[in-house]
């Protein structure tokens, strides 16, 4: 359960206004305490965070965020974490304190979470507080999106009823589609070309390519891993080969590979594949058209999903931006993010360029997207724009 990863647990967040007992929720659905739990209203400061196995749908991680009405300038920092935690959210459990929120509160937060196209479900806490339940849940109305909880009556049927809750609604999420859907099928024959650099980790391989792995086994495809230089004899030793999926760093001399060989077989890389799967590829083709466009001191966001320590052979922070110079002759500022965006306002970049994905959710990766749509900026892949400056474009498959 533990070594499940991050791309794949759905995120719940559990949001709402200071002092509302989401911290409560918090560690009683976790059945540890994780949160500090106090009477003052602001005692959560930094989301909290959890992987867990949420009993009726399977891994996730749960999240537990500061007061949407946190006050002063430290409060509006805290807001402002709230809010991007918000935007990754899968799932949102909106937690309202029963003894002063009603109907309209849960109006206007339908409303907002509407605009960000987030699926939400609500709470209302504290209800032993109230002195007529029955005409409070009259007032609210029996939704199917909400639930009426009190903690310290019976915790364990409300852990239950909490987790059946979230699980139910939860699981009426999009599924990813699959890493291979429309690439290949079962009984094809895919070649993975794995290059091993001072970047690879020793005695094992990145979450991409093991995930690939994984996606063959599990669509009954035949799959084969090789390394850049062993590809010739790959080739002269398997007659039937149906995709060539590679790292973006060495997709020219794949394709080049591959052409020399005469035989006509469609080559993507693992960015690309990727992006099919949790963004918008479309997207991403315009996006890289936008390198050509881009002028002298123009700001260009490379965006990570993960935090690693970087080398002279780093794709993201080396390899593009040197590519980019290259090939474009313009004096670029270059820009870099790893982990979460700490700003939602990217209008200052005229280019964002996003990594793979591979430790984030579709959700989140869309979220990116929408970030980049938002401010009036193109966003592009790793593997895309890979593609696109090494002038083989057009022979890669989508």
């Amino acid at each position: 359960m533990n070594n499940t990863p991050i791309a794949n647990r759905k995120t719940i967040v559990l949001a709402g206004k200071r002092n509302s007992g989401k911290s409560s929720l918090f560690n009683l659905i976790l059945g540890q305490d994780m949160s500090i739990v106090s009477d003052y209203a602001g005692t959560t400061t930094d989301p909290v965070g959890k992987n867990m196995e949420l009993i009726g749908y399977g891994p996730v991680r749960i999240i537990d965020t500061a007061g949407l009405d946190d006050l002063g300038d430290l409060g509006q920092m805290r807001v402002k974490k709230t809010q991007l935690e918000i935007g990754e959210a899968d799932l949102i459990v909106h937690v309202f304190n029963a003894g002063y929120e009603g109907r309209q509160d849960l109006l206007d937060a339908r409303d907002r979470y509407k605009e960000l196209n987030k699926r939400a479900i609500y709470i209302f806490n504290k209800c032993d507080s109230l002195e007529d339940i029955g005409d409070y849940k009259r007032s609210i109305g029996q939704a199917s999106d909400c639930l009426f909880t009190s903690i310290g009556q019976d915790n364990q049927a409300l852990k239950d009823r909490l987790s059946r809750f979230i699980a139910d609604n939860i699981g009426r999420l999009e599924e990813d589609r699959s890493l291979l859907d429309g690439l290949a099928k079962p009984g094809d024959t895919v070649v993975l070309v794995v290059p091993i650099d001072s970047e690879a980790p020793k005695g094992r391989l990145i979450l991409p390519q093991v995930q690939m792995v994984r996606a063959c086994l599990d669509e009954a495809i035949i799959s084969i891993v090789v390394k850049d230089t062993e590809l010739e004899a790959a080739l002269d030793k398997i007659q039937s080969i149906d995709l060539v999926v590679t790292d973006s760093k060495v997709f020219d001399k794949v394709a080049q590979i591959l052409d020399e060989s005469g035989r006509n077989i469609d080559l993507t890389s693992f960015s690309i594949v990727f992006a099919r799967q949790k963004g918008d590829i479309g997207v991403f083709l315009e996006g890289a058209a936008y390198l050509d466009s881009l002028k002298d001191g123009d700001r260009v966001l490379i965006a990570e999903s993960c935090t690693h320590t970087t080398s002279h052979e780093d794709i993201g922070t080396v390899l593009i931006p040197n590519l980019i110079r290259k090939k474009t002759g313009k004096d670029l500022d270059f820009e870099f993010s790893q982990g979460k965006l700490d700003e939602t306002d990217l209008s200052r970049f005229a280019l964002m360029i996003q990594c793979g994905g591979c430790m984030m959710t579709r959700n989140n990766m869309m979220n990116r997207i929408g970030l980049a749509g938002q401010s009036g900026i193109p966003i592009t892949n790793y593997g895309v724009v890979l593609a696109y400056l090494k002038g083989v474009f057009d022979r890669a498959i989508y």
